[in-house]
């Protein structure tokens, strides 16, 4: 077995999963003195509401560690990586793949973590973008699954696999359907189907008699399964198994991923979740029949399940459906299993496996699920490591292969950042996105009659530029005193650029013929929070409690805030101008010709929030 190397492993499956062979491999090739980083599933659909428990473990994990890494044993290191749930989105891709490789190369470098193996069986267009980021010596893919019918959901993986299998050093896979799949891309496949650590199973065959207290008061004889209740299971053949042989116990060991309620009940039926896996022999060994009652679709075509050889190595009957790669088994091992193609079949093998006392074939099924022990697998995917290791190792290094590999990602990181700022670039000033970050800022109220007209003057205005933030306020307010809302105005503005602007305003005012005795300016305010403050000490001064106040569109939300924690007293209509030149752009004969957000109208936007905040911060609000 391979000795003092760095793996990286690129898990389909988190670690505190049901024990299956990611973890029984990279344990064995930890023990072994190799040293072992097991990155944890990083999805390949995105999440629904039956997912919430993972997430939250994921969560509780991340903090278990240092920014997500902890040691679980010698030589074994857990990764647990907190990404955004979307595998095919590119932007999240890129964010994911930024932050997972901010985090490992910190760990790599600080660990002398240096040139690993990386072994993935997640074949996801993140596992590919971190392979291309990560040095590594060979690439290897163990394909367990066809992912692509796994869910709706996951079909988009498909292009990603193929790239991986075409750039893999080794495929490893599970099936015959699974070697046929990847052999058109790939010469280098190798099935190696799961199997059982057969010494620790041994050990409680021959030396451990105790019962699991799950199943003490459980009533014998115990047909029973180990594994996910997953969607692949036949819930109607496990039902009408349980009611047929109703004397019995049905017992189900793993975590619940699918609706039972189809099962509930039936009083002989037992789903005790997931158990710690050391216990798992034990548990097979109080188990009179053990089954494999799987439902024949184009997932489980390529399925072989890892319980079989657990079954086996205690010697136990099992009885199966017509999985394909379970009567591959059958072939090759003298029809060890009972192998049912219908309900009937199913229901007699049962029978037959309850009546079953030979001990001969007991010692055959435990010869048999020997010669499938991961000593054995690990031994000849070992054998392939070092082969394609020492083979890789006599090729004479090639500058110019280097070199323009290096160009090639540099160009590929190029594009890559090139298509997420056009993206941002086109979502930030091409989308109604920040308008709708906007709409919170307006409060816009019908005109009514009121005792004056107060407009807030905006300094440099929306636009930053002097002189350019009071006219179509003044213009505004002229138009609703001349409707006869109001028989005064009142300028507040406290801003000076060569003349005073409350000045500049009551002459554009006058000019459009307003009586100057209409007119009240208030001159020293400094921010909305004065022209709040000493606009009303005018108010009180002159009795006015009603009025409408003329501002910028998004400036209306700060000043209600400011209004209604610092002049209750008054009654305020907020009457914003209805199309400010600032956040409009109008042709002629006025008809809106805006086509994008503009860079200033964004700051205008972020300047009201930031403004909020720092009001709040004061205390204005």
């Amino acid at each position: 077995m391979i000795k003092n190397k760095d793996i990286t492993c690129i898990s389909s499956i988190d670690w505190d999963f049901i024990w299956q062979g990611h973890q029984e491999i990279m344990s064995t090739f930890a023990q072994n003195g190799n040293r072992v980083l097991f990155i944890e599933n990083t999805g390949v659909r995105t999440p629904g509401i039956r997912d919430i428990g993972r997430i939250i473990n994921r969560i509780r994990n991340w903090f278990k560690g240092i920014k997500g890494i902890r040691k679980e044993e010698e030589n074994l290191y857990i990764y647990s990586p907190i990404v955004l749930p979307f595998p095919y989105s590119r932007i999240a891709r890129w964010f994911n793949r930024h932050l997972i490789l901010s985090i490992l190369t910190k760990w790599m470098k600080v660990t002398n973590f240096n040139d690993p193996i990386i072994w993935t069986f997640l074949p996801t267009p993140l596992s590919l973008d971190l392979i291309d980021n990560l040095s590594h010596k060979i690439l290897i893919y163990y394909c367990i699954d066809n992912f692509s019918v796994s869910s709706v959901s996951a079909r988009r993986i498909h292009r990603s696999e193929i790239k991986l299998i075409k750039r893999a050093d080794l495929v490893f896979v599970t099936s015959q359907e699974l070697y046929n799949y990847c052999s058109a891309y790939n010469k280098k496949v190798y099935i190696f189907p799961f199997a059982v650590n057969f010494e620790e199973f041994e050990k409680i065959r021959l030396k451990d008699d105790s019962t699991p207290e799950e199943i003490r008061g459980i009533r014998k004889p115990i047909i029973g399964y180990i594994g996910g209740v997953h969607k692949w299971l036949d819930l109607n053949l496990i039902k009408k198994s349980a009611e047929k042989y109703s004397d019995c116990s049905f017992v189900f060991i793993g975590p619940i991923q699918t609706d039972i309620s189809l099962l509930s009940d039936l009083k002989n039926v037992y789903f005790l979740g997931k158990q710690d896996h050391k216990k798992i022999p034990r548990f097979i060994k109080n188990f009179d029949v053990c089954i494999i009652p799987y439902l024949i679709t184009d997932y489980t075509n390529d399925v072989y399940p890892t319980k079989l050889n657990e079954y086996l190595a205690m010697g136990k009957p099992v009885v199966s459906t017509g999985l394909p790669e379970v009567i591959n088994f059958n072939i090759k091992n003298d029809n060890i299993v009972s192998v049912s193609r219908t309900e009937e079949d199913f229901f007699t093998s049962i029978k037959a496996a309850l009546d079953d006392n030979d001990k001969g074939i007991v010692n055959r099924r435990i010869l048999v699920a020997k010669e499938n022990s991961w000593v054995k697998r690990n031994e000849g995917m070992s054998n392939l490591i070092s082969y394609v290791l020492e083979q890789k190792a006599n090729i004479p290094v090639n500058w110019q292969n280097i070199l323009s590999k290096l160009y090639r990602d540099w160009r590929k990181k190029t594009v890559s950042l090139a298509t997420v700022l056009l993206s941002v670039y086109l979502l930030m000033f091409y989308t109604p996105l920040f308008w709708g970050i906007a709409n919170p800022l307006k409060i816009s109220q019908p005109a009514q009659n009121a005792d004056c007209i107060v407009v807030f003057a905006g300094g440099v205005g929306e636009s930053g530029k002097a002189g350019q933030g009071y006219e179509e306020r003044v213009q505004y307010s002229v138009d609703l005193y001349n409707k006869g809302y109001a028989k005064y105005i009142i300028f507040s503005s406290g801003y000076t650029y060569v003349f005073e602007e409350t000045q500049v305003m009551k002459a554009l005012a006058v000019s459009l013929d307003v009586p100057q005795e209409a007119i009240v300016l208030e001159n020293k305010a400094g921010n909305s929070y004065e022209n709040v403050k000493f606009t009303r000490d005018i108010l009180m001064q002159k009795g006015w409690r009603k009025i409408l106040l003329v501002s910028s569109p998004y400036h209306m939300l700060r000043t209600s805030l400011v209004f209604k924690k610092n002049a209750k007293d008054i009654k305020v209509t907020y009457t914003p101008l209805p199309r400010s030149l600032f956040y409009f752009r109008a042709n002629k004969v006025g008809k809106i010709i805006q086509k994008r957000i503009s860079l200033k109208q964004i700051k205008g936007i972020l300047h009201e929030y930031l403004g909020i905040l720092y009001y709040w911060w004061k205390g204005w609000i």
